[in-house]
């Protein structure tokens, strides 16, 4: 399994890494301004719902299949797609969106954050594991990394 080396030089095959990845969420690597994180959700499960006023995010279904939504509100998603394995996903900064697996597998993804959103090779088994993390504030982005000036701060539902 991969393992995050920090802001050093890296490479993996990154669709064996987010397959072979059971954890809802595993970060694979940590640069100063870019982070990415495998993720498997279980059926019937989410991502969960969120906004990162600062981030845009990418991310990359590798199996399984879903149904993204987008919107302007957390009550306000107005954008709906069914994804599947190979398609990608793009959130601007400031959009609430969330992805649902709605198919009979796990659903295997990979996302790329900028800034950096999480602590630096932190393994959250499940998303109740990740949600315990970010409240206690073991869920921190690393000191070394380039965070965002703003007194506006991360809202999830």
């Amino acid at each position: 399994m991969v393992s995050d080396n920090g802001p050093q030089p890296n490479v993996f095959d990154i669709e064996e890494a987010t397959t072979g990845n059971d954890d809802y969420r595993r970060v694979a690597w940590t640069g100063k301004y870019l982070q990415v994180t495998l993720m498997s959700i279980p059926v019937g499960g989410s991502v969960g719902l969120e906004v990162h006023p600062e981030t845009d995010q990418f991310l990359r279904l590798e199996a399984g299949r879903g149904r993204c939504v987008m919107g302007p509100a957390k009550d306000d998603l107005d954008f709906q797609q069914d994804v599947e394995d190979d398609w990608s996903i793009q959130v601007p900064a400031g959009t609430w969106h969330d992805v649902v697996n709605t198919g009979d597998e796990p659903m295997k993804l990979y996302a790329v954050y900028a800034p950096v959103h999480h602590a630096h090779g932190i393994v959250q088994a499940t998303a109740d594991d990740a949600e315990q993390d970010e409240e206690s504030g073991k869920d921190e982005p690393p000191s070394w990394t380039e965070q965002p000036g703003s007194d506006e701060s991360d809202e999830t539902a």
